[in-house]
């Protein structure tokens, strides 16, 4: 069976029709794509920012300024004075026999 002009015509219609969809449907994904990528980047951004606030928050807690009044009120701790504080040596290794 030979093709003839309209069969043709038909059929490169039909090619071109599914080639136009494959580039919208790309375009289409990667628009989805690009939105996705965009959302990603601010919560990572706000996840990047709300770390730096919680690195601060924990260096603070850690200082000494906190941690002294709070372990003198919470646990009856004070801090040592310069004459109870000593170093205690460790003995040098006895020599083998």
């Amino acid at each position: 069976m030979k093709l003839r002009g309209r069969h043709l015509f038909f059929l490169w219609l039909f090619a071109a029709c599914a080639a136009l969809w494959l580039v919208i449907w790309r375009q289409t994904d990667s628009f989805r794509l690009a939105r996705a990528l965009t959302e990603t980047r601010s919560q990572r951004a706000i996840l990047q920012g709300r770390a730096g606030d919680l690195q601060r928050r924990i260096r603070a807690a850690t200082s000494r300024d906190q941690l002294i009044p709070r372990a003198a009120a919470r646990l009856g701790l004070r801090e040592a004075k310069d004459s109870e504080i000593f170093r205690i040596t460790v003995p040098p290794p006895a020599p083998p026999p």
